[in-house]
């Protein structure tokens, strides 16, 4: 697949390194010829120096033979972005995809007149992250999580603690507890070591695992009861830093808690927060790295610590901090990849990067268009992928046990009219069915496969 990728900043990097690794041709346009010369040092790309919203650029880079353009330039660089994607679909590229700054533009009507222009999507990385933090404070007992069907299936991931009832069992230990129609789940992989397992039977749970668990929506307590893991009700919520993402944040709870709490050390946006939320929201001008201010503003009455700064550093050690002061759930954008780990090894609970929940939204174009949705989730670089089964599609000629499916892949769940399901091996796939899959990157095609 021919691909350019207008923007070489932190997400459009990701983008480049990510996609070349699934045997993709990779053209990157920047007017910085520093970061051109940064990410081609170790990936395998084509660069253009120059601005992508300029016409000779865009056909030097091959714009009108491309199957997917992805303009990705810094979020203040909204109208750029948008020019280039149009001018791409004008020049030929098959699908065009923009990075935008403003919530404005994803509202019905805007959404119709940019499809006629020819941008077959929109996304705004910081809504993303700002609907994540959401679910992940709806569905607090797992590290990450995910719904489908409305959440008549959900996929949860649960760290082993020291204390998990889970430690040096296995995979058929846990599974023999699932004997009822309601307490259905499937055990689909295991992140050990910064390694992802697709697990066997035999396969026992270790100390810091992330487990990642397929469940009905019926059985999803009585799964947290036996594994140890206990859903918290947040009512009092605290964020750090007043960036867009907070403000989404902070917009969506509104009226869903009591107490909304947001610190940052920039007075001018303190006053256009104060503007925007009014009573609704406190606002506080202050340093919130300082655990005695944090004490202070009463950090030990609030459920959720949710730290947002543009330091992935500081977000971290913020929430190690609230984490002593006894806060129960603690959320740190982290957009530094390699500080992931850390975090989690740190004792944060869950981890928010804009630049992987973005690239699920744009992997979703590389595939066939019977996937519905795609998503990385914290903690592995396996991919979550929802498909729509047609007719005469080669999952559905056999039960899942009498068919090659790639190794490092698993289907987990199915949703069949009103009914959901959980994946086993005598299981026969139909047409119109919704699949569940979870599968490394290396076969995540031949899986695309089998949905053709």
């Amino acid at each position: 697949m021919r691909i350019i990728i207008a923007g070489a900043g932190e997400v459009g990097s990701h983008l480049a390194k990510m996609l070349s690794n699934e045997s993709n041709d990779i053209t990157v346009i920047d007017s910085d010829q520093s970061r051109l010369d940064a990410l081609a040092s170790n990936t395998d790309i084509v660069t253009v120096t120059g601005s992508s919203s300029e016409i000779k650029v865009l056909k030097e880079a091959g714009v009108a033979d491309s199957d997917l353009f992805i303009a990705v330039n810094p979020s203040e660089s909204q109208d750029v972005n948008i020019i280039s994607a149009i001018l791409a679909k004008k020049l030929g590229s098959h699908k065009v995809t923009a990075r935008i700054n403003t919530e404005e533009y994803l509202s019905y009507e805007n959404k119709n007149i940019f499809t006629e222009m020819g941008i077959d999507l929109l996304f705004y990385p910081e809504k993303i992250a700002a609907g994540e933090i959401i679910d992940l404070l709806k569905h607090n007992a797992s590290t990450d999580s995910m719904d489908f069907a409305r959440g008549r299936v959900q996929m949860s991931v649960f760290k082993v603690e020291e204390d998990s009832p889970l430690l040096d069992m296995n995979v058929f230990d846990l599974s023999r507890y699932a004997t009822s129609e309601d307490l259905q789940f499937r055990v689909i992989a295991i992140s050990r070591n910064n390694t992802t397992i697709i697990p066997k039977v035999d396969t026992k749970f270790k100390y810091h695992d992330l487990i990642y668990i397929i469940s009905k929506r019926e059985g999803i307590k009585m799964l947290m009861k036996l594994i140890g893991a206990a859903n918290l009700e947040v009512d009092k919520v605290m964020i750090l830093g007043g960036s867009h993402t907070a403000e989404m944040v902070a917009q969506q709870l509104i009226g869903k808690v009591s107490e909304i709490k947001i610190i940052d050390q920039d007075k001018e946006r303190c006053l256009e927060l104060t503007e925007t939320f009014g009573s609704e929201v406190s606002i506080v001008n202050a340093d919130g790295r300082n655990s005695d201010m944090l004490i202070e503003e009463d950090i030990r009455s609030f459920d959720a610590f949710v730290a947002l700064t543009g330091s992935s550093e500081a977000n971290i050690l913020a929430c190690v901090a609230a984490k002593k002061l006894g806060i129960p759930r603690t959320i740190a954008e982290v957009e530094n990849i390699e500080y992931i780990r850390l975090a989690e090894g740190m004792g944060v609970d869950a981890v928010i990067n804009k630049k992987l929940i973005t690239a699920g939204r744009i992997f979703k174009f590389t595939l066939s268009d019977k996937v519905r949705f795609i998503k990385y989730m914290n903690g592995t670089n396996a991919e979550v992928l929802e498909y729509i089964v047609t007719k005469d599609a080669r999952i559905t000629e056999a039960p899942l046990m009498n068919l090659d499916f790639p190794k490092d892949a698993i289907i987990g769940g199915i949703i069949r009219g009103n009914n959901s399901y959980i994946a086993v091996g005598s299981t026969h796939i139909q047409e119109y069915d919704r699949v569940v899959v979870f599968a490394l990157p290396e076969a995540v095609r031949e899986v695309d496969k089998f949905f053709r």
